[in-house]
């Protein structure tokens, strides 16, 4: 069995409100999957995820919180991105359209750009992303 210094973490968006709303839509079973550009998993020299990897979710504070679990991996184009993934992400996204909306503004923040620093990425419906589905597991499975 490992511990959670084992397990890599996980931090939804930046320390902040936004964090903090992600991660109790993780607690409360609304979120179950998540988005993230094909770029930027390149840009940090991390492989895809895979199902059956584990991550620790941290909080604002830096505090674990719970361990997901990868249960489907999927890359696809922007425009292939379907509602019920939209759905799945616990933010209250009732169309496609506002998933993307969302997504696209923070992929354009200046705390998103600042992170991957001098990678140069647009966003447009060819943009690659990476479609991941979890489960939530409890602290004490790691």
């Amino acid at each position: 069995m490992s511990s959670l210094n084992d397990l890599p973490r996980d931090e939804y968006a930046f320390p902040g409100p936004l964090r903090d709303r992600l991660v109790v839509a993780i607690l409360d079973g609304r979120k179950t999957s998540t988005t993230a550009l094909l770029a930027e998993t390149q840009h940090e020299g991390e492989p895809l995820p895979s199902p059956g990897d584990r991550r620790v979710v941290v909080d604002s504070d830096d505090r674990p919180v719970c361990i997901t679990e990868v249960t489907e991996v999927r890359v696809v184009r922007l425009d292939e991105v379907d509602l019920a993934h939209a759905v799945a992400e616990g933010e209250g996204y009732g169309t496609v359209a506002r998933w993307r909306a969302a997504h696209e503004e923070f992929w354009h923040s200046p705390l998103f750009r600042a992170a991957l620093g001098d990678l140069e990425f647009a966003v447009d419906d060819a943009t690659p992303v990476v479609l991941e589905r979890f489960s939530v597991l409890p602290l004490s499975a790691a």
